[in-house]
């Protein structure tokens, strides 16, 4: 992909996609990575998206100072697991484990996060899985399969076949903010859509859910920032 350089202190990295449909330009920058792309009408110039781009740094470099910062699970640090901020600690195992007041991993820096990402998506699974299973009672509904990823842009989903997904990035909340979660996607058994029927369901199921959905609204976007791939552990 193209990209041009915004300068100054720092400098941005604006990440250009031209598409047949655009008909005009415009910026977008994440919520959860501050990713700038300038998306350009396909036959608009390169000096153009230069005089756009700088035309709007201002507001760039407002909105990327605005995402959170990208945080590596490390030794010695910490990780937020169900509202729980536990330390990272060293230890005799193979596998990332969940302790009552600590995350066990094995001594290897570069790969404590690939194996907490494992352990969080099995934390996710166990507690969600039970979750929709108890709201889905509740609502005297049968839900479909079950699955986890790693999603951007929604928490959870619901097809027309019952079948429902979430992300495992869930279990770093607040155990009531995934509880929230599985009731809103349980509803939509009932109610595929977001009508006023709709949230009279989950207000059914889950009695003052707003302040759940409010802190999801308001640090979702730190969830995302959590980056679990291998670090590279070359020396400088």
């Amino acid at each position: 992909m193209e990209s041009i350089i915004l300068e100054g202190i720092p400098p941005v990295e604006v990440h250009l996609r031209r598409s047949p449909r655009a008909t005009r330009l415009s910026l977008r920058v994440g919520r959860t990575d501050g990713r700038v792309t300038l998306t350009l009408p396909r036959r608009a110039t390169l000096r153009e998206a230069h005089a756009f781009a700088n035309a709007q740094a201002a507001w760039i470099r407002q909105h990327v100072s605005a995402a959170p910062s990208v945080q590596h699970p490390v030794i010695g640090g910490t990780l937020p697991i169900l509202g729980e901020v536990l330390p990272i600690v060293a230890g005799q195992t193979r596998v990332a484990r969940l302790l009552p007041d600590a995350v066990l991993v094995p001594n290897d820096t570069a790969k404590v996060g690939p194996r907490i990402k494992t352990l969080l998506r099995t934390l996710a699974q166990t507690h969600l899985t039970e979750a929709c299973e108890r709201y889905a009672t509740s609502l005297g509904r049968n839900h479909g399969k079950i699955t986890f990823r790693d999603t951007r842009s929604r928490w959870g989903s619901c097809t027309s076949r019952g079948d429902l997904m979430f992300s495992w990035r869930l279990v770093m909340a607040p155990w009531e903010v995934l509880d929230y979660v599985a009731a809103h996607e349980v509803a939509h058994l009932a109610h595929m859509d977001h009508s006023a029927r709709f949230w009279a369901q989950v207000e059914d199921l889950l009695p003052r859910y707003q302040p759940h959905r409010a802190w999801l609204k308001a640090h979702g976007a730190g969830l995302h920032a959590w980056d679990f791939s291998v670090l590279d552990a070359t020396p400088d």
